[in-house]
């Protein structure tokens, strides 16, 4: 059982910011910017690429959207997902990284963090 499992079912304590019969959000313990929110899919796959109902992958995009601008009420985001442990996948059960909550000034720096990062 991942940690987002137990998550899910309330064996852990986690900060949800939406939750719905097909999904759950909450704040990442481990935050990479101001805002830094998880959007989970309940039914367990390890990987994005496990999903092959392109349906059930336009619902977690458009979940995870949702939460950016009604639950965080953020108008700029960043969405990140994770493929595998070479691509930086830490807890094996698909899910979206939503990031936000820059300023003009912070926003700048992690976009040239970024930048080098990635050549």
């Amino acid at each position: 059982m991942t940690i987002f499992e137990k998550i899910i079912a309330r064996e852990i304590p986690s900060t949800i910011v939406f939750e719905d019969e097909e999904f759950i959000a909450f704040r990442d313990i481990n935050p990479k910017a101001p805002v830094h929110v998880l959007c989970v899919p309940k039914r367990v796959s390890s990987r994005l690429d496990e999903i092959v109902d392109v349906v059930d992958l336009g619902r977690l995009m458009a979940t995870a959207i949702r939460v950016a601008r009604e639950s965080l009420h953020l108008r700029d985001y960043r969405l990140a997902v994770n493929v595998g442990a070479g691509a930086g996948q830490i807890v094996f059960h698909t899910h979206v990284h939503i990031l936000g909550g820059w300023t003009d000034e912070s926003a700048e720096a992690h976009h040239d963090e970024m930048a080098s990062r990635d050549g």
